[in-house]
């Protein structure tokens, strides 16, 4: 089971990076088996439904003290 949501998540993400390289919607054989996935990836639609939107009090939740610059 583990490795079906393994390649599911591949196939997603080969899907998505075959939209960035300008490729056509079309499934490659390979991904027959995940076309769902490959599809969703290509289209930009999150594997596992909705993604939650990040918080618009986010910069309220930080103080200063939990942000350090790089290298610190």
């Amino acid at each position: 089971m583990a490795k079906d949501h393994e390649r599911f998540a591949y196939a997603w993400m080969y899907g998505a990076q075959a939209r960035k390289d300008g490729k056509a919607r079309d499934v490659p054989q390979y991904w027959n088996e995940y076309a769902d996935a490959w599809l969703k990836g290509f289209d930009g639609e999150p594997i596992a439904g909705r993604i939650p939107a990040v918080s618009d009090k986010l910069e309220a939740e930080l103080d200063e003290a939990a942000v350090r610059p790089l290298g610190t």
